[in-house]
């Protein structure tokens, strides 16, 4: 294997019929650029490959990710435009989102908005379980934001068929890892965590840390704003030991649909939540 360095296009250059435009983000693996293609006359992102990392076993994690995303078919995932070898470069490339979940974080959220965000979210990563897919990566930076305010999980490369073991221990992002995956031994209930923290950053403006003692930091802002039964759901989503969780996204969806109603009487909020709210700001 080569040395590591790190994916480098320039400004302007062209790679096949897309022309590079910026970079938008460096991964563990890979590098990430805004494009334009030259044919569609839209901008796309562009992953590719750290040149380091390009060997048989990275690039069949690639074509493992493609398959994957091929044949999910859900709008809350994010589906693929192109994969292949461009210019002696593998890229996959990807419709391109305005802005990332970590982004629309930087400002507080309305309980609208987080509900919203939330029922996006669950959609996505229950319809990649029930297809026997964990993600292993979730976060607020894997979640885009498009036109419409439509949320869309992205960013499997290093999901896995849930049949198989994860290769090496502490796959995933740190900041959102659930104690077993750090361990090397995700599961559904792996991908369940990593969502409880982040609806819980949403409400409370914090997040618990290892060891995810109960109750977590901001747990006062977290009661005034959701009922005792959504209280209930955020502290199984997130219980350090697994089968303290629910099992997969699926049955947390379920009982989140419940805990939501109660929230929207809470604060005289309608049942259908228009998709826009995930661009203003809370009161």
């Amino acid at each position: 294997m080569g040395s590591t360095t790190i994916a480098t296009f320039k400004s302007r250059q062209l790679l096949g019929k897309y022309r590079i435009e910026r970079k938008l983000a460096d991964g563990g693996y890979a590098s990430v650029y805004q494009a334009f293609d030259t044919i569609e006359g839209i901008r796309v992102a562009i992953k590719a490959p750290h040149p380091g990392f390009v060997t048989d076993d990275t690039l069949n994690d690639f074509r493992r990710e493609v398959r994957m995303l091929a044949k999910m078919d859900h709008p809350n995932i994010l589906s693929i435009k192109d994969a292949s070898f461009i210019d002696d470069h593998f890229v996959i490339v990807y419709p391109l989102g305005e802005k990332t979940l970590s982004d629309r974080l930087r400002s507080r959220m309305s309980i609208a908005t987080i509900l919203n965000v939330t029922t996006q979210m669950l959609e996505a990563t229950a319809y990649a379980h029930s297809q026997k897919i964990i993600h292993c990566d979730i976060k607020p930076e894997n979640m885009l934001i498009f036109p419409n305010n439509v949320l869309k999980l992205t960013d499997f490369g290093i999901a896995k068929i849930a049949q198989k073991t994860v290769r090496g221990a502490g796959t995933g992002t740190v900041g959102y890892m659930a104690p077993e995956q750090a361990m090397g031994k995700p599961s559904f209930r792996s991908d369940v965590f990593s969502l409880g923290l982040i609806i819980y950053r949403m409400i409370s403006g914090q997040w618990p840390e290892y060891p995810y003692d109960w109750p977590g930091p901001g747990i006062t802002k977290v009661r005034k704003r959701v009922t005792s039964g959504f209280v209930e759901f955020l502290e199984r989503s997130i219980d350090p030991r697994p089968r303290g969780r629910f099992r997969d996204a699926i049955h947390m969806q379920n009982v989140f649909r419940r805990v939501r109603l109660g929230v929207l009487r809470k604060h005289n909020l309608p049942a259908t939540t228009p998709r826009n709210l995930l661009t203003n700001r809370a009161a």
